[in-house]
């Protein structure tokens, strides 16, 4: 039995240059986004893209890892915010999508910079999205602790 299921849907009308999809998620978090070819390769316009929801994706799913890490190795984080930048570039003749780059900054009140790289290491590994991509696409993390408050 697996842990969970979750499923989008999109339905796009016409050509790929002209056409535009409408992306819909079955819990709603992702109501009638829009998708476009201009907004993948060109001017976002407020509409997204795959690679943005890969970034969005990959992001989330190694925040959750590495607090998980940081939780078990006894310095629980006050904060920990990571960002994804997902690359689609022109490879093999087609576009693909070549390059997945996180950073990350966490607030851990007495953690060292050196204990921090080992659980990010540990969290990479443990992350179902960098599980998924990795093989396919170059995967790079940068992480520093961020001063406690």
């Amino acid at each position: 039995m697996p842990i969970a299921l979750r499923e989008a849907e999109i339905l796009w009308e016409g050509p790929l240059a002209r056409g535009a999809g409408t992306l819909t998620s079955g819990s709603g978090a992702l109501d009638q986004l829009t998708v476009t070819w201009a907004s993948r390769t060109e001017r976002p316009d407020g509409k997204t893209s795959p690679e943005e929801l890969i970034a969005a994706a990959h992001a989330s799913c190694f925040a959750m890892a590495l607090a998980l890490v940081l939780g078990e190795n006894k310095a629980p984080p006050d904060r920990v915010a990571v960002s994804a930048a997902c690359t689609l570039d022109e490879g093999e003749g087609a576009p693909r999508i070549t390059t997945v780059e996180l950073t990350v900054r966490a607030q851990v009140p007495g953690l060292e910079a050196a204990r921090l790289e080992q659980m990010v290491g540990r969290a990479a590994d443990l992350c179902p999205v960098s599980n998924a991509l990795r093989g396919n696409v170059e995967i790079s993390v940068r992480s520093e602790l961020a001063p406690s408050v």
